[in-house]
């Protein structure tokens, strides 16, 4: 491709409404222009981009048996009522009408379709196991639009679900696809961590995240380096941090007054005790049912954990009129001591405390000496998130807290779909059973985005080879110089001819804007047509070092090959 044919719009300032390095560099390389709030459109450079992806992703997919197909967007309500999931999904789901009324919406995720399909053609085990997938857009009305193509209402997913016969087979279809997406994050060039991670709405039994970290994440991720250890912050275990000791002695419980101190913070600067010696009271609301949960004062409550525990899934806050209505309190005054009416439910880092702080159910008012197991009674569960200064639950290691971008995200999905849709297929004899289900995405976007969060630098995007829009480019350093020109154009058809993707920077510019534009855009590797030509000698370029380094024109190409199929 020659440069002077293409739209490629580089603008030399960040627009101001970019924060994430990769919102500014795809909109400063050209890549992408926006439409409206998480909508863009897609230009040369990206579509090129995202073409490579998803041909690795292809490669992958392919060659662990998956068969690719191709699916509506646009979807009767009737199937995701089936599956439960047309409530759950709430205000992320766009939906609408046609012009008879019925309902429909637009496609987050594809498991209803598939188990749809499977329901109406699989009758028998010969017939499993089955890996069907397919890589299209898919919506989701995200409330707050943000960072780029990292938080957007239309997207690009390669999903994959795979039915099988028994738990020993979904096992296997996990293994395979944790296999095929290291292959393919690694042939992205990515820097990656597979963690475990919560299944959220997906259901199922067992989930691995793939992220990239960055600052850009809205992610957090748990990490033992020596251990190995790796998981999403919801989910993730730990041992605390050790809090200041317990006063000594069986003491009982003590009210004092507390006028005006409702957070931790307030209450253990006005007593003068640390965090850590008072018990955080917070009450909670599933499927209309008050439970009171109680961590250490430091702690936060993990959502993951106590919609697994209470096997909900979802909770909220109790507003402040059931608040006064069963505590007898206001919000900051809250304690376990005298509560009867509802499930206690402590963190594991509560039990063995003697000599506490809690809110006395009585506004303004706390109690000294509150001890778990004596003063109250509780199911004591692990519920906290990971904080810093925790260390692994074995090794005793210390846990770093790193934020993180997700790319990828595989589940075991069990029977959620395939019972409640009434998939049923005879076994070898002759007995209906159901078969179990995994699903397996890939953000295409976010593999672009993370790479270039992960390899930029003050001149623009450093993109992997494998990935780049153009691998090589070509660039003859003054346009008017027919030898230069004559040269370029050999290299460039040589570049083709051994199966490289160049670019011909034939434009009439000044070598240094060629420079900076061929930086910014993320190209691997330069070849430089300069005055070094007529010894036989040309300049090549490595974006990601910035070395330079003269080559004899007769081996530049084999050299750039080389170093891409090394990179």
């Amino acid at each position: 491709m020659r440069w002077s044919k293409l739209f490629i719009p580089t603008l030399r300032e960040t627009p101001a409404e970019a924060e994430v390095a990769s919102h500014q560099l795809l909109l400063r390389a050209g890549y992408v222009r926006q439409l409206s709030a998480g909508l863009y459109n897609y230009l040369y450079l990206a579509q090129r981009s995202i073409l490579k992806i998803t041909a690795i992703v292809r490669e992958e997919m392919d060659a662990i048996g998956a068969q690719e197909m191709y699916l509506p967007g646009l979807n009767p309500a009737e199937v995701w009522q089936e599956s439960g999931r047309w409530d759950v999904m709430g205000a992320n789901m766009f939906r609408l009408k046609d012009r008879w009324q019925r309902d429909y919406c637009l496609g987050m995720t594809h498991e209803e379709i598939m188990t749809y399909i499977a329901r109406g053609e699989l009758r028998s085990y010969k017939q499993l196991p089955q890996i069907w997938y397919q890589i299209q857009t898919k919506f989701r009305d995200e409330p707050r639009p943000k960072s780029g193509l990292l938080r957007v209402r239309q997207f690009i997913m390669k999903d994959s679900y795979t039915f099988d016969m028994d738990a020993a087979g979904l096992d296997a279809a996990y293994d395979k696809h944790y296999a095929a997406y290291c292959r393919i994050f690694d042939r992205c060039g990515l820097k990656y961590t597979a963690v475990e991670a919560h299944s959220g709405a997906m259901g199922g039994s067992q989930s691995h995240e793939f992220m990239v970290a960055s600052d850009a994440g809205e992610d957090f991720i748990v990490i033992g380096e020596q251990s190995k250890y790796a998981a999403n912050l919801e989910k993730a275990e730990s041992n605390p941090a050790q809090p200041a000791a317990d006063p000594d002695g069986a003491l009982a419980p003590e009210e004092f007054h507390t006028p005006g101190q409702k957070s931790i913070e307030q209450v253990s600067a006005f007593d003068g005790m640390p965090p850590t010696s008072h018990i955080k009271s917070l009450v909670l609301v599933a499927e209309t049912k008050p439970v009171l949960a109680l961590l250490r004062g430091d702690h936060q409550l993990s959502e993951t954990k106590m919609t697994g525990l209470l096997g909900v899934s979802e909770y909220r806050p109790a507003h402040p009129a059931e608040i006064e209505q069963w505590m007898g309190a206001e919000a900051g005054s809250l304690g376990p001591v005298g509560v009867k009416n509802m499930r206690i439910v402590a963190d594991l880092a509560l039990k063995g405390r003697r000599n506490m702080i809690a809110g006395a159910n009585k506004t303004g008012y706390h109690l000294r000496n509150v001890t778990p197991g004596e003063d109250f009674q509780a199911e004591f569960h692990d519920i906290r998130q990971v904080a810093e200064g925790d260390t692994h639950t074995t090794t005793g290691e210390p846990l770093k807290i790193v934020k993180a971008m997700e790319i990828g995200h595989i589940f075991k999905l069990g029977y959620k779909y395939s019972e409640s849709m009434g998939l049923r297929v005879l076994d070898e004899h002759g007995k209906e059973v159901t078969p179990i289900m995994g699903s397996y995405g890939i953000g295409i976007e976010r593999i672009l985005c993370s790479a270039i969060e992960l390899f930029h630098d003050a001149d623009g995007i450093v993109m992997p080879p494998s990935i780049a829009p153009f691998n090589v480019v070509v660039t003859p350093v003054n346009t008017k110089d027919a030898n230069l020109i004559a040269a370029a154009e050999s290299l460039y058809n040589q570049a083709k001819a051994a199966g490289l993707d160049p670019l011909l920077d034939d434009r009439n510019e000044r070598p240094g804007v060629k420079f900076i534009d061929a930086d910014l855009i993320g190209i691997p590797f330069r070849i430089t047509c300069g005055k070094k030509l007529a010894e036989g000698q040309v300049e090549l370029y490595i974006r990601k070092t910035k070395e330079k380094m003269d080559v004899p024109v007769a081996e530049a190409v084999a050299k750039v090959k080389a170093l891409i199929e090394a990179a």
